[in-house]
């Protein structure tokens, strides 16, 4: 069964670090492109990050520079490192896998071509 399992959310203040961690089972990260997405209210759900299986990255615009995207497969975990959050950053943050890439959709889970995490929701304070 595959399962994808999000961490590391939480409440931060502006200028802080926060990991994200996506526990994966039921497949195995060197042959599948992963992605971390992120929802805040009333926006669409946007691709943030991903690394492919030969682990070259994207990132979007907001968050070049400040994210960093890895994965170690030998624990079957990807990670987001957030620094230098902005209240902007504020979202429940997805990892999914792109077994088909979606840059953006309305609802975060709501493609039938990958498999999604329930989500970790990140604050960020001024």
């Amino acid at each position: 069964e595959v399962r994808l399992v999000e961490s590391g959310g939480g409440s931060v203040q502006a200028g802080g670090s926060l990991r994200l961690s996506c526990t994966v089972s039921g497949f195995t990260l060197d042959d599948v492109d992963m992605g971390w997405y992120r929802q805040a209210p009333g926006d669409e759900c946007e691709l943030v990050a991903s690394i492919s299986s030969d682990t070259t990255t994207y990132y979007a615009d907001s968050v070049k520079g400040r994210f960093t995207i890895s994965q170690d497969s030998a624990k079957n975990t990807v990670y987001l490192q957030m620094n230098s959050l902005k209240p902007e950053d504020t979202a429940m943050y997805y990892c999914a896998t792109l077994y088909v890439l979606v840059m953006r959709q309305a609802d975060c889970g709501g493609d039938e071509y990958n498999r999604w995490g329930q989500g970790t929701q990140v604050s960020v304070s001024s």
